[in-house]
């Protein structure tokens, strides 16, 4: 059987869909999940329904029970008290279930920066968490994209507005990106396969070399209106962040992510793009993603 949690999710969404698209071949497919109204009555009636949060350990035991994969995610939370909390609350209940339930494989999606982030906010504890689960030597699969371009639907009503695409990045240095239907599609082939071993990571990055700069430049081509690229502060998207409800330790980990991809830069130009495990092209993403959020 396999357990997809965040299953309402852009990207835990994005694999039961490819799961449940593959009929038997997938086998049983479980969902664990705090409101199953959010779940379309299509997908209630395919899945078997765990009602719960998977950071609560006897939520995750159940959901865990006679499941051999799980596809794990630990959603963001711009309202954690603690960043690295949050992610150890979550993975403290999946390491529990590995320990009990018999998990053999589990696929998580994580970040690059493996051995380079230092500092880093969410992307630490991300990788930190990766190495909790890892010391269970269960089989996994760290599932690791750079900048989402998801991310930039954020920004939609600026874009609009005000035509204007913003990061706390140099404009004029490569950033890799990713889409999540990639992550989905990655994840769902791995969890097919219940025959890989070991503990590996699997970097995702797109095949663009683009600047911000020029996703701006893209940005503007295909919505056929100017974009101009504006870097921002850190600290600016920090106090707006507080200013929106999030925690003080949540805004200060973006901002220090952000800063850490500056400094470190390892979602750079020196990342290899790896086509086999995210073919979607920026200018294809915005075409069939960002271009109807906009307009839409």
């Amino acid at each position: 059987m396999i357990l997809v949690t965040t299953p309402t999710g852009r990207i835990g969404g994005q694999v039961l869909a490819s799961l449940l698209d593959a009929g038997d071949a997938a086998g049983p497919v479980r969902v664990v999940v705090r409101d199953p109204a959010r779940l379309s009555a299509r997908v209630r009636d395919r899945v078997d329904v765990v009602t719960g949060s998977h950071a609560d350990p006897d939520v995750m035991a159940k959901a865990c029970a006679g499941a051999d994969r799980v596809f794990w995610l630990v959603p963001p939370s711009l309202t954690a008290d603690s960043v690295e909390g949050h992610f150890r609350a979550f993975t403290r209940s999946l390491v529990d279930a590995i320990t009990t339930q018999g998990v053999e494989r589990v696929v998580a999606v994580s970040t690059l920066g493996r051995g380079v982030a230092r500092h880093a906010g969410q992307i630490s504890a991300s990788l930190a968490a990766d190495d909790e689960v890892r010391a269970t030597g269960v089989h996994h699969r760290a599932l690791c994209p750079p900048y989402l371009m998801e991310n930039l639907l954020a920004q939609v009503a600026a874009l609009r507005d005000g035509g204007e695409l913003a990061m706390a990045l140099p404009g004029d240095r490569v950033l890799r990106t990713c889409a999540t239907r990639d992550i989905g599609a990655t994840a769902a082939r791995l969890l097919f396969d219940g025959t890989w071993t070991g503990q590996a990571d699997v970097p995702l990055a797109g095949p663009d070399d683009l600047t911000p700069e020029g996703m701006a430049r893209v940005v503007s081509e295909v919505l056929h209106r100017p974009v101009r690229f504006r870097r921002a502060d850190a600290e600016d998207q920090k106090a707006a962040l507080l200013g929106h409800g999030a925690s003080q330790d949540a805004a200060q980990g973006l901002a220090d992510m952000m800063r850490a991809l500056e400094d470190q830069d390892f979602y750079g130009a020196g990342v290899p793009v790896t086509p086999d495990t995210a073919p979607t092209g920026f200018r294809r993403w915005c075409e069939e993603v960002l271009v109807p959020a906009v307009l839409g």
